[in-house]
């Protein structure tokens, strides 16, 4: 088995793995850029087709239990698989059809794109915690650096794909890049044997207290976790959902330049998923790397409201910070969690309570603008959630009481 446990760790199956991550959130930033079209052509107005954007979202917090389940019962390399051909069925179904039927398919094909990205979601720290313990870090970072480049393609190249193809053709091209990750995922495991499925498919063993559900959320460390996270989520989704329009009242500017003003925040996440593993790599602690990435966040509702005139800088900062605490918190998971049971059920914990609370952020922030009648509120809003971030962190990353045990112990269960 140690044999097997090596060649799953080696480099293969990391492509394989930042290859599917590539398919974990195209299906969702293909849409944005031609929303128009497909309201229109779905007879459907602008509040009801947002919602084909919102789904996934919901799903990520809604099936993220379900979603561990799987991967207890048919191992973490099969979950990958099962993923692949939802994204794969999700996508194509989503641009099938006009009038009624397609928007009965437009609303199916994305609960069911949204309940595979889930199982995606889940399984890939999984597979980091169990089958690259010591580059844990690198390969979160890389894994959430390759989520983001995905975003960025889907982004600038879906509407000239429509001008080619139609809005149809256009978002169901991406399901192009969901095969080519399926061939690849087959035929790099198709030898590695999943030690997981071995034992379940046998006499399943009894799950320790720790990494029961009820153990799970016993655990300081989850919800530690879980509040960092659910920071990160809300305070990602504001900012995504209401950048463009606080800048344009902030700049006075069109809505074009807005958008352009903003995006330094999506493009530079790539950049923290980078910067996260580098800096562990030269041992600064995890602690310094996560009070870093909070203090980056909370850099720009507290820049906005101090010193607005510096807008450039607070919002790459915040766009370093989101990408980078992706990595902190999933690098926690994987380095505090004793086996693979117990990983599951913490990362599906964690994203089923994050992303509900994420899910509230572009709602509750328009909520807060309306009543308030300005931005101040808003950035307090923030402040509050960046600054829950951080401390969560802080809390996180003090030094566990014991060791953890070898990795042995994290494969036999």
């Amino acid at each position: 088995m140690s044999n097997i446990r090596r060649t799953a760790g080696g480099s293969a199956l990391l492509v394989a793995v930042l290859v599917f991550a590539l398919n974990l959130r195209t299906p969702i930033t293909s849409l944005p850029p031609v929303m128009a079209d497909v309201a229109t052509g779905l007879g459907l107005d602008q509040t009801v087709a947002g919602l084909l954007v919102g789904i996934p979202a919901l799903c990520f917090s809604v099936v993220a239990p379900a979603a561990s389940a799987l991967i207890a019962r048919v191992g973490p390399y099969s979950a990958v698989t099962v993923a692949l051909m939802g994204v794969i069925a999700g996508t194509l179904i989503r641009s099938a059809g006009t009038g009624t039927l397609g928007v009965v398919a437009a609303f199916t094909g994305t609960v069911v794109l949204g309940s595979a990205i889930t199982v995606g979601n889940v399984v890939v720290p999984v597979i980091i915690a169990r089958d690259f313990p010591a580059r844990a870090a690198l390969a979160t970072g890389l894994y959430s650096s390759t989520m983001n480049l995905g975003s960025v393609f889907a982004t600038s190249l879906t509407a000239p794909f429509a001008a080619l193809l139609g809005w149809q053709g256009a978002i169901a091209s991406w399901s192009v890049v969901a095969v080519v990750a399926l061939v690849v995922w087959l035929v790099t495991t198709r030898h590695l044997t999943d030690p997981h499925v071995t034992r379940v498919a046998a006499v399943a063993p009894a799950e320790r207290t720790g990494e029961t559900w009820g153990g799970v959320l016993r655990r300081p460390i989850t919800w530690a976790l879980t509040v960092a996270f659910a920071g990160q989520s809300f305070s990602y989704y504001a900012v995504t959902g209401w950048l463009p329009e606080l800048l344009r009242d902030l700049l006075d500017v069109s809505v074009t330049t807005a958008g352009n003003a903003a995006a330094p925040f999506q493009g530079l996440a790539i950049a923290g998923s980078v910067l996260v593993p580098l800096a562990l790599a030269t041992r600064i602690p995890m602690r310094g790397a996560a009070v870093t990435m909070g203090l980056l966040w909370v850099s720009l509702p507290l820049g906005l409201l101090l010193a607005p005139e510096w807008w450039l800088l607070w919002v790459s900062l915040a766009g370093i910070a989101q990408g980078g605490n992706f990595v902190v918190i999933f690098t926690i998971v994987a380095q505090r969690c004793r086996t693979v049971a117990q990983t599951r059920r913490t990362v599906a914990a964690v994203q089923a309570f994050g992303y509900a609370v994420g899910a509230t952020a572009p709602t509750a922030i328009g909520a807060v603008h309306t009543v308030a009648g300005g931005w101040n509120a808003v950035l307090l809003v923030l402040l509050g959630s960046t600054l829950a971030l951080a401390t969560a962190e802080l809390i996180a990353t003090r030094r566990p009481r014991r060791p953890r045990p070898s990795q042995e112990d994290f494969h036999s269960h």
